[in-house]
């Protein structure tokens, strides 16, 4: 019994110190519970922390970004700088001008899968996020990081067009802030359609085309509304790179980031796996600039003169012009051609051609051998000595002031102030007609013409035709001393082939917005009538016979009339023809930037050449006709009683016969005419 009460009690302390243990063992663990959940805490306090001082740091920064940008509700869109599309007369593109290459287009006149390819490459998540991609950023942080630098931007179309818009091209992470603030403000202000179109005009293509358009232009020759597939994905594949992957430096390069784009914009369902087979098979290739460099000299005149007929440009415009494109062509390749094969023998390597309609408008203008090479106009900025081409206005001087083309003059010795002019030929042949002296380009002549009438009438004839270079009034003007450009000589020829109409040069028939409203129309203008038709008609016989039987007898326009002349300055720096119909005038010029002489070129040589090659095309399908006021009738001949002058004048043609009865002058008194 006791061992039993021994046992029990011996069985009841081993209870207690049981219990007493567990009790200990869960005291002792409690600490290092609380300890464990007090550390754990501390640390999810630490951490919430750090997130706090790590968002304000980033609001801060941003914060900081945000204030060196403009006030968000004063921020708008730059405008886009305006395009000045030039066209032909037949509407034809000539070329845009202007810092962006290209109109302006809008997202519904594109076929839908242009714009996707640049989604397809460049933002596949366009649709779906507002404006900065986390996933697309968070990739390239860790490229970034990795790379130690700034190496890809992980931007969406949306940060592209805030970067274009608004900030430098500087890779720093500044302007990545300032880019992602931009790109949130845009998603805000404007429709995703909207973006897309900021985005396709205003990003850069490379060969300075800013715009889908331009660039379409720029390396297919068509409008963006036309492009392939094919052509789309290479499009869009260039911005990644314009400089490296332009299709006319790197058409591999290009055609292998086009595969790319394909391959994308089937993965994302906007073309079928057959298109994109289709077009990686027939991959696009780029074409040559479409129609005639020179024509860029005609745009460039366009430009000129632009602001005078409608003010400042602030929007896209067209302006249809004058130019025939297949005469500009023509004219370009005759000038190049017969510079290839004689220019280089004879001491050439320079020219320009202007041919106009007798009313003025211009139809080719070709203002040098290349604008590649050469953007100086040479038509309608480069002042050269006209030579013998000045002559006529000498000529009509004299007939307004009574004379006749059967006027006699004596050609010999002739001085003024020390200056003693001579013929070509180095030869005189005595008593001629005004006529005979015009066609073989007499030099004496028209000098003594000059002293007898007064340099500065025969000044205001030449102005009155619209000469409006400076005149510089002595007797050298006579042969061309003074110095004009190669249009305003051919604009004032214009008078000699309409009847006596003074013209202005001109090149806009009308100027329009994209959306067809008319900012200027042409209206009819002139300076009114410069020479009487019976003056007309003594005048244009005589450059008739230029053509005829003088120095300009190559011209060869089969059943038309042609009035011309000749022009060739001392030592051979320059040489002119100046020919008409009574529908156009062309007028050519050949010499060298440097006013080096040639050798031996005369107008009636290379620049006819040439002259004839353009007139060809220029009188395609027109009608032919007499020049006005041709026939004039001369005086009648005489039986006898003047001697038969044996010398030769320029041109090789012997003097014609001289009519037998009339009173001398005084100034045939005064030099034995």
């Amino acid at each position: 019994m006791a061992d039993d009460l021994g046992a029990g009690k011996r069985v009841a302390k081993g209870g207690q110190r049981s219990k007493r243990k567990t009790r200990a063992a869960r005291g002792a663990a409690a600490p290092r519970t609380r300890r464990r959940r007090s550390f754990i805490g501390h640390l999810f306090r630490l951490g919430f922390s750090l997130a706090v001082v790590a968002m304000l740091g980033v609001a801060g920064v941003i914060g900081y970004h945000f204030s060196l940008l403009p006030p968000m509700d004063q921020l708008t869109v730059p405008k886009r700088a305006p395009n000045v599309a030039i066209l032909a007369a037949d509407g034809s593109l000539i070329a845009n001008k202007g810092d962006m290459g290209g109109r302006e287009v809008k997202v519904k006149e594109l076929p839908p899968y242009l714009p996707k390819a640049f989604v397809a490459i460049e933002d596949r998540r366009f649709y779906d996020h507002y404006g900065v991609d986390p996933a697309g950023v968070a990739r390239a942080l860790l490229r970034n990081v990795s790379a130690g630098g700034v190496s890809q931007g992980g931007s969406t179309l949306t940060q592209q067009l805030a970067k274009n818009l608004f900030l430098t091209q500087e890779r720093t992470m500044s302007r990545k802030i300032q880019e992602l603030i931009l790109s949130v403000w845009l998603e805000r202000k404007f429709s995703k359609e909207q973006i897309l179109e900021l985005y396709l005009n205003r990003v850069y293509f490379g060969a300075g085309a800013y715009g889908v358009e331009a660039a379409a232009h720029r390396y297919f020759g068509k409008d963006a509304r036309d492009v392939t597939i094919a052509e789309a994905a290479m499009l869009a594949g260039l911005v990644q790179a314009p400089a490296r992957l332009a299709p006319t430096r790197n058409p591999e390069g290009a055609q292998a980031r086009a595969q790319l784009v394909l391959t994308a914009m089937a993965n994302e369902k906007f073309i079928t796996e057959q298109q994109a087979k289709g077009a990686i098979m027939t991959p696009a290739t780029a074409v040559k600039p479409g129609g005639t460099r020179s024509a860029n000299y005609a745009a460039d005149f366009v430009m000129d003169v632009l602001d005078d007929f409608v003010g400042k440009i602030e929007q896209d415009v067209q302006v249809r012009t004058t130019i025939d494109m297949p005469l500009q062509m023509s004219a370009e390749a005759a000038l190049n051609d017969e510079l290839g094969k004689q220019g280089a023998k004879l001491g050439a390597h320079q020219g320009a051609v202007v041919t106009l309609a007798s009313d003025g408008a211009l139809k080719a203008l070709v203002g040098g051998r290349s604008y590649a090479e050469s953007q100086f106009n040479r038509a309608t900025n480069a002042r050269r000595q006209p030579g013998s081409a000045f002559k006529p206005f000498v000529y009509l001087t004299a007939i307004e002031h009574g004379m006749t083309p059967d006027a006699v003059r004596e050609d010999g010795p002739v001085s003024s102030g020390g200056w003693s002019p001579s013929n070509y030929s180095r030869r005189y042949s005595g008593p001629m007609t005004l006529l005979t002296a015009m066609a073989h380009s007499i030099n004496t002549i028209p000098v003594k013409l000059t002293l007898e009438l007064g340099p500065k009438a025969v000044v205001r004839t030449a102005q009155r035709l619209g000469i409006t270079s400076p005149l510089q009034s002595n007797a050298s003007i006579a042969l061309g001393t003074s110095e004009v450009t190669p249009i305003e000589l051919t604009a004032a020829f214009a008078a000699f082939s309409n009847g006596g109409i003074g013209v202005i040069p001109y090149v806009i028939e009308s100027v329009k917005t994209t959306d067809g409203k008319a900012l200027y129309k042409r209206m009819p203008n002139s300076l009114g009538p410069v020479i009487t038709p019976k003056n007309e008609g003594m005048i244009n016989a005589m450059l008739r016979q230029v053509a005829t039987s003088g120095t300009g007898s190559k011209a060869k326009l089969p059943g038309w009339e042609i009035g011309a002349k000749t022009g060739t300055t001392q030592d051979f720096r320059d040489a002119w023809f100046m020919g008409f119909t009574n529908q156009l005038v062309t007028g050519v010029w050949i010499g060298n930037d440097d006013n080096s002489s040639m050798k031996k070129v005369t107008g009636g040589s290379l620049p006819l050449d040439v002259w004839n090659r353009v007139m060809q095309v220029a009188s395609r399908n027109l009608k032919p006709g007499p020049l006005p006021g041709v026939p004039w009738t001369p005086a009648p001949a005489p039986a006898a009683g003047w001697a038969s002058a044996q010398q030769q004048g320029e041109g090789g043609q012997a003097p014609q016969p001289q009519p037998q009865r009339r009173e001398p002058n005084f100034f045939e008194r005064l030099f034995g005419g």
